[in-house]
């Protein structure tokens, strides 16, 4: 999928993660409750930035090709995780509020683009992750 590797380190610095991309790098660590000094987002809160960022874009994309008239998109995501039955189960919390008047319908249609961006289809789906060392 991208012509170039997603990479990161860790040094000796509790947590503190570097991850780098084609263009740039961004700090990872943990909040101080998990004995980080949170100088950067967590794993859990990135997954969800993904999420956040690949939905607003994808709404963005349909309503302007749509030349509806809804100047500005929010969005809320949360997450939370419980073992039933020993499997863990994760439940991700996902708020869309518009600015504007919306109509029933369009917001009936707009749930609908929202699940198709692309990281809810991989959140959705079959993942399969190959370790090697």
């Amino acid at each position: 999928m991208f012509d170039e590797d997603i990479t990161g380190s860790i040094g000796t610095q509790k947590y503190l993660c570097t991850i780098s991309w084609r263009n740039g790098k961004l700090l990872m660590d943990e909040p101080e409750n998990k004995g980080g000094k949170d100088l950067g987002p967590d794993p859990f809160s990135t997954l969800l930035a993904s999420l956040a960022s690949c939905t607003l874009s994808t709404l963005r994309m349909y309503i302007d090709r749509k030349e509806w008239i809804i100047p500005e998109i929010n969005i809320s995501l949360n997450l939370y995780q419980e073992t039933v039955d020993g499997e863990l189960s994760t439940t991700i919390k996902r708020n869309i509020t518009f600015s504007g008047d919306v109509t029933a319908e369009q917001r009936e249609r707009l749930l609908i683009i929202a699940d198709k961006c692309p990281i809810s289809k991989l959140l959705k789906g079959n993942i399969i992750i190959n370790t090697t060392f």
